[in-house]
């Protein structure tokens, strides 16, 4: 009888270790799922910062566009004109500044081109603001412009990305 009652006790015993390592299992791929959703998580952080860099980046491209133009078209003399001090809104394609209007940028993901505008596409998350002011020892031979990014991030924190270049007029 003794026989018996120790194979029964080994069954239960083997039943108890399954469910035991089951639950451990569990707790691992739980483990796992978390750290791919916060990785899922901080891989759209770093997203918007490096879209929100590039569009700061552009904003000071595009000022850089409007000077070069100046100076072909009107001489090294003019090289400023139509760049007064102020908060201006720019696209990719603009030839003069817009006033700002506090206006978020559109996405347009067209089948040739990914193209950020205030034009057609999608509204995004990020708005972006180019100042210019007018500076320098002699007047009329520097300037300083700064293109500022901001956005909304998940969880409702304020990011932003500002990037600031100064112009001189180096040719007397």
């Amino acid at each position: 009888m003794e026989h018996k009652t120790r194979i029964t006790a080994r069954r239960g015993q083997a039943l108890v270790e399954a469910i035991v390592a089951m639950g451990v299992l569990s707790i691992g791929f739980l483990g796992i799922f978390q750290l791919l959703s916060q990785s899922l998580a901080l891989n759209r952080v770093v997203s918007d910062n490096y879209v929100a860099s590039y569009l700061a980046g552009e904003g000071i491209e595009v000022v850089k566009n409007i000077i070069d133009s100046n100076i072909i078209d009107q001489g090294p003399g003019n090289w400023k004109n139509g760049l007064d001090d102020g908060s201006y809104e720019v696209q990719y394609d603009s030839a003069t500044l817009m006033n700002n209007q506090g206006r978020f940028i559109n996405y347009d993901p067209g089948p040739s081109a990914h193209i950020y505008s205030y034009g057609s596409g999608s509204p995004t998350i990020f708005k972006r603001v180019v100042t210019i002011e007018n500076i320098g020892g002699v007047p009329g031979r520097e300037m300083r412009v700064k293109s500022k990014v901001t956005w909304t991030a998940r969880g409702g924190g304020a990011s932003q990305a500002e990037v600031e270049d100064h112009f001189y007029n180096w040719r007397p």
